[in-house]
């Protein structure tokens, strides 16, 4: 089901004596309708859309803590009152949300994909909001139309290699393996890089998955601020093989104390720093073609900490992506 969304979804303080020089996310977002006429981004205009991807029913299927598809109305929140820095070239739009009913995920995922597709087709630049991970197969369908064209990459900061087994039904540890042999029956490359993965949370079956399919991956341990060049170094020997990245951050690769809301809370995860480093060199290589956040569970969230951080970093990406533009 879609659901276009509506100004009830930003909500914040409102400066009125400051004028202009005052305001905040939630006063210069305008709204799209998806099942409408769609009109194409103003040429020299950057335009952001967020889309809502509101399903835990992969995370359920994967015996994880539901309550994710909560997650995209908690990160809307959060970003309400970010202060607004943007060019006049750039605008904002939120584009509502699809919705997992009777839990048809596939049915959810297909929904999403189609949305996305049709946002790119106009020129605008989705920022999907999540949701389990289940989201990465439907924001990936959306995509796949671009990547016949370009050669894809796919970059993950997890610490999961979500490469289960969908031979049952597919679920929010599923989604890369079934991209992966999604691409394959089209005979096209899985390209597929991991940052952030904790060992003691992937079985011996999923290493022996990644490794059959040659998946480039960086462990937790190796994730650190004084390792940051080495990590670029990385990062770029993956960029060259690739025209356009899809990226996507699952916010179980933190530390719990950063990332307490979420389906698979990580006692042992990484500093946003790092990412938010990483991300802005994706950014200003030039190939990155979408983006989403996946797994914010707000049931389990403290202080709205991991929204805060989820809208944290939206808000350098669409800040570095309009730097570049």
């Amino acid at each position: 089901m879609y659901k276009p969304s509506t100004n009830e979804a930003w909500k914040g303080r409102v400066d009125v004596h400051d004028g202009e020089a005052g305001l905040r996310w939630h006063q210069a977002i305008g709204l799209l309708n998806l099942t409408e006429q769609l009109s194409p981004v103003v040429p020299g205009e950057l335009s952001f859309a967020f889309i809502g991807f509101c399903c835990d029913e992969g995370v359920k299927r994967n015996q994880g803590r539901v309550g994710a598809a909560e997650g995209p109305a908690a990160i809307r929140a959060a970003l309400s009152s970010f202060a607004y820095h943007l060019p006049d070239t750039v605008r904002l739009f939120d584009a509502g949300d699809v919705i997992c009913t009777n839990q048809n995920l596939e049915e959810a995922q297909e929904q999403l994909g189609k949305k996305i597709t049709l946002l790119l087709e106009n020129g605008y630049q989705p920022l999907v909001l999540g949701g389990g991970h289940e989201v990465a197969y439907g924001h990936f369908l959306g995509i796949e139309k671009f990547s016949e064209e370009h050669t894809l990459g796919i970059l993950n900061f997890d610490a999961h290699f979500d490469l289960r087994s969908y031979e049952q039904q597919p679920s929010s540890g599923s989604p890369f393996l079934q991209i992966a042999d999604r691409l394959q029956n089209q005979n096209k490359s899985f390209i597929y890089k991991v940052i952030g993965l904790q060992e003691y949370g992937n079985t011996r079956k999923l290493y022996q998955t990644a490794n059959k399919l040659d998946v480039n991956y960086t462990t937790a341990d190796d994730v650190h601020l004084y390792n940051l060049h080495q990590l670029k170094q990385e990062l770029n020997d993956f960029l060259a093989q690739v025209e356009k990245v899809y990226v996507t951050i699952d916010m179980d690769v933190f530390a719990a104390c950063y990332a307490p809301g979420v389906s698979a809370v990580n006692a042992i995860g990484i500093q946003p720093e790092v990412i938010k480093k990483l991300m802005k060199h994706v950014i200003l290589s030039g190939k990155l073609l979408s983006l989403d956040i996946a797994e914010l569970n707000p049931a389990y969230d403290i202080d709205h900490r991991t929204a805060k951080l989820a809208a944290s970093l939206l808000y350098d990406a669409v800040k570095v992506w309009s730097s570049k533009h």
